[in-house]
């Protein structure tokens, strides 16, 4: 049996890929070599894709690379699937001429599902996919691509489809964060009461990012090929919530304006995901509760005005 398998992490720099290469190095992915790309690295060149796959001896991909802002998906959508679908055939390309016979773990998301009615939740593998962006449109492509490859091609191929993160370092564009650091700037005095924000009382099922880098790692070596799971927590939180929970975590009581600039227009009322699958076929257990994921992040934004 093979040792030390090398991994290779496209879009290692992101969110979620400086997560993942904090639990390769503790050993959550087995025992494992990472591979990060280069700073200058551009998935949509397949020559620099392929440099980088024939200089390796991989055994498995984790592939995040993409670009993942949903608004941003409208203003350029050339650009998205420049990334999210021609990107990951470059990838597929390259790892069929440099002989590749491991396992590709190919990161989608649950945005795939687009508008789901309420009869129909939660959401899971069976659900159809029917999606509302660019963005949503671009990964949807690319699963099937991945999948299509491993039907003709004999590719390993796992999609995995999480929903909403939440956690530590991520950008404040996202909503989480974005509250994370209004709440903090009012408690510390820096700016005053007020707090402006999109719809409350949409609801999504949030997932500690450390628990959707344990899934991948469970999904890598455990799940099954050819198959899509779903990454979820099955809880819906409203986004109210969450704001309420921020607020009597740092003692403040701001006044709470919704502003028409920031609401979305048909945007999805509510979101829970089923991970069923997930569970009974890897036994993945999220292991950190939403108390500790709002405190951790709510810790960060106070961390960086310290600095």
């Amino acid at each position: 049996m093979k040792g030390t398998r090398r991994l290779l992490v496209t879009g290692a720099s992101g969110f979620v890929g400086r997560h993942v290469c904090q639990s390769a190095a503790r050993g959550e992915f087995g025992d494992v070599q990472l591979v990060v790309p280069p700073d200058t690295w551009d998935i949509r060149e397949p020559a620099a894709v392929e440099r980088l796959v024939a200089a390796q001896e991989l055994d498995i991909i984790l592939h995040l690379a993409a670009q993942s802002y949903v608004p941003h998906s409208f203003i350029d959508p050339r650009l998205t699937f420049d990334v999210n679908l021609m990107g990951t055939l470059n990838l597929l390309v390259a790892l069929k001429r440099s002989g590749f016979d491991g396992r590709l773990l190919y990161v989608s998301s649950a945005d795939v599902y687009g508008r789901v009615s309420d009869a129909e939740l939660p959401i899971d593998e069976g659900t159809p996919a029917r999606p509302v962006s660019p963005y949503a449109s671009s990964k949807l492509a690319a699963e099937q691509l991945c999948l299509q490859w491993c039907r003709s091609e004999s590719l390993d191929v796992v999609i995995a489809r999480p929903f909403n993160h939440i956690g530590p370092g991520q950008h404040e564009k996202f909503v989480v964060p974005a509250l994370a650091r209004q709440v903090v700037n009012i408690a510390l005095g820096k700016q005053p009461p007020v707090i402006e924000t999109g719809d409350l009382d949409t609801t999504r099922d949030f997932t500690d990012i450390r628990d959707v880098v344990a899934a991948y790692a469970d999904l890598i070596l455990t799940g099954k090929s050819g198959q899509t799971y779903v990454i979820a927590t099955g809880i819906e939180r409203r986004i109210r919530d969450i704001l309420g929970v921020m607020c009597e975590k740092m003692c403040i009581a701001p006044e709470v304006r919704q502003e028409a600039s920031r609401m979305r227009p048909g945007e999805q009322r509510r979101i829970a995901g089923n991970a069923t699958k997930l569970r009974k076929e890897t036994g993945w257990q999220p292991a950190h509760s939403f108390a500790q994921s709002i405190g951790d992040v709510l810790q960060e934004v106070i961390r960086n005005h310290e600095q």
